[in-house]
């Protein structure tokens, strides 16, 4: 089934090394994934690792999308950092144009753009932030992955920017059917992965971190489903994601 047909896709966030220092387990994840998400040399990556990642998924065939972060790579893009908006806005015009000149020296097209941990927050949480990162994305002309229901989504439409909606099996939610941050609830336990995307690929609920059910606000549309490569597990954690999508499919 192509990607254009399918209701749940899988993106993995790759390329997270820097140098001789390795993160995720790319080699095992790229097979798996449908959407490679790489770092552009922010909060994590480098000029080499990037384009070792464009080049691996080019061997399998898969989409690439930009995956740029705050410049923060001792707390890996996850703690929040006062950018004025127009700094912002060029950072973001910086690490996506990096990634997409080495996509186009493979012959690779770029596919959407998912910002990493504190500035994906950023960008909804924040106005004026959220706006300067979303004019710098639109000049790319190309999809953008982010929480249904949020200012992610607003700003889509405000900028005329196909929006994407995503899902976090290994992140907790709210009972607003939003995602917990990281650094303050930790992981979903791996066990509880496989059932999770089966659960709200079916009902779009999803059980909270109080025990209570949320909705997701996916409202039938299609989304895609986000790995980390950076967390223990990880491997583990594609193969579930990736059963559980593909039966779905199967039994569609």
């Amino acid at each position: 089934m192509s990607i254009a047909m399918q209701k749940v896709t899988v993106n993995c966030d790759m390329g997270e090394g820097m140098g001789h220092w390795k993160m995720g387990d790319d080699e095992a994840l790229m097979p798996m994934t449908d959407l490679a998400n790489i770092a552009c040399g922010f909060h994590a990556g480098d000029p080499s690792m990037m384009l070792k990642t464009v080049r691996l998924a080019k061997k399998y065939n898969k989409l690439v999308g930009a995956h740029p972060g705050l410049p923060d790579k001792e707390g890996f893009g996850r703690r929040y950092m006062d950018i004025a908006p127009e700094d912002m806005y060029c950072q973001t015009l910086y690490q996506v144009g990096s990634l997409k000149a080495m996509l186009d020296s493979e012959g690779m097209t770029l596919h959407h753009i998912k910002p990493h941990g504190r500035l994906y927050r950023m960008i909804k949480d924040n106005p004026d932030k959220g706006d300067a990162c979303m004019r710098a994305i639109k000049t790319f002309g190309v999809p953008f992955i982010g929480l249904p229901g949020t200012a992610h989504e607003e700003l889509c439409k405000k900028h005329c920017i196909e929006f994407i909606p995503e899902f976090f099996p290994d992140l907790w939610y709210d009972e607003e059917g939003q995602t917990v941050p990281i650094l303050s609830a930790g992981r979903v336990p791996l066990p509880d992965i496989k059932g999770k995307v089966g659960k709200v690929i079916s009902t779009e609920m999803v059980t909270a971190i109080t025990g209570k059910e949320a909705k997701v606000p996916f409202d039938g549309r299609p989304f895609t489903c986000c790995i980390h490569s950076d967390l223990p597990g990880a491997v583990e954690a594609m193969t579930d994601v990736r059963g559980a999508v593909d039966n779905a499919a199967a039994n569609a």
